[in-house]
């Protein structure tokens, strides 16, 4: 199984507030979108990746209006 560090990045739709939630976790998994989705389940979600030469795959999550990045690194 691998092991990931998870940053999980939550679009704020509130007006004048540019933040975003942050979240960080280790997980382990042997498909980060199949990961994602079992976060997600049970909810309109669309999904894109990007996978980087160093071996970190970005999944975009659009779900039910609102974007969500997430980042997993290999440990």
């Amino acid at each position: 199984m691998a092991e990931y560090e998870m940053v999980r990045e939550i679009q704020n739709l509130c007006r004048n507030n540019q933040m975003r939630d942050v979240f960080f976790e280790e997980v382990e998994t042997e498909d980060p979108i199949a990961y994602v989705r079992s976060l997600l389940r049970g909810k309109q979600v669309e999904l894109s990746t990007q996978t980087r030469p160093d071996g970190s795959i970005t999944v975009f999550a659009n779900c039910d209006g609102l974007t969500q990045k997430f980042v997993f690194t290999p440990i």
